[in-house]
């Protein structure tokens, strides 16, 4: 076999917040890492969906990016949008 080649490994010191939140029309269950990697980006995963993203400002000002990404419709990405701006 031969050797393995990575592009990176490295360790990083990350923050993560788990938060659960009740829309009007589903639950959300969140976890977001901070972490200095993805330049001043978050990871935020729906770990009721199974679905994860890299998310900034920039992200959520997109139209369309969360219903895409977390396969919502437009009210209930309006609600995770909004909880997203203001957690940011």
């Amino acid at each position: 076999m031969s050797e393995r080649f990575f592009l990176y490994d490295d360790e990083e010191t990350t923050r993560t917040r788990f938060v659960s939140f009740m829309g009007e029309n589903q639950r959300f269950d969140l976890a977001i890492i901070k972490t200095t990697r993805h330049y001043g980006k978050q990871l935020i995963l729906d770990m009721q969906s199974n679905r994860f993203a890299i998310i900034g400002q920039d992200d959520l000002d997109e139209p369309g990016y969360l219903e895409y990404v977390y396969k919502l419709n437009d009210e209930d990405a309006e609600e995770l949008r909004s909880f997203l701006q203001e957690m940011m």
